[in-house]
């Protein structure tokens, strides 16, 4: 994978940004032709630091909504052969992200569901595979900043 330079970097930035951008004003910020921000842009797409597009579906959570978004703290009993409950966790569709941390957690498991009700479904189902140690959930009340989606 090629090194990224300053105008990568620059392109990366403004498009974590503002992700629909044209390459005319990408042009304007970094300085270049439209064409040459295109290349630029199926490079970084080919070298993978640009990987898919993303349509993600509105989830409202706050008063009158009935949407959850939770958060899933999962301890594994095998951390080095946990894949099964990875794999598990895939399988539901409600499941948004999924990380690998460190520390005392095995992974952060960030659900959106139609409501509280499948959230406590989704967390029967993680909480009852046999590879899952312990789990603790926390669910969303409200969202104060949200920087992914931006």
């Amino acid at each position: 994978m090629r090194r990224l330079d300053d105008i990568d970097e620059q392109l990366l930035r403004e498009l974590r940004r503002n992700a629909r951008a044209s390459h005319a004003m990408l042009g304007s910020v970094v300085r270049l032709s439209r064409n040459a921000v295109r290349q630029r842009v199926e490079r970084l797409e080919r070298d993978g630091h640009i990987e898919g597009y993303t349509i993600r579906e509105a989830i409202t959570v706050g008063p009158g909504a009935d949407a959850a978004v939770a958060t899933l703290l999962v301890q594994r009993h095998d951390r080095m052969r946990g894949d099964d409950v990875v794999a598990s966790l895939e399988a539901i569709p409600e499941v948004r992200r999924c990380d690998v941390v460190a520390g005392e957690l095995d992974l952060v498991v960030h659900v959106e569901a139609a409501n509280t009700t499948r959230v406590s479904e989704i967390w029967r189902l993680v909480a009852g595979h046999p590879g899952v140690k312990d789990i603790t959930t926390a669910v969303t009340l409200s969202v104060v900043i949200d920087r992914s989606r931006a």
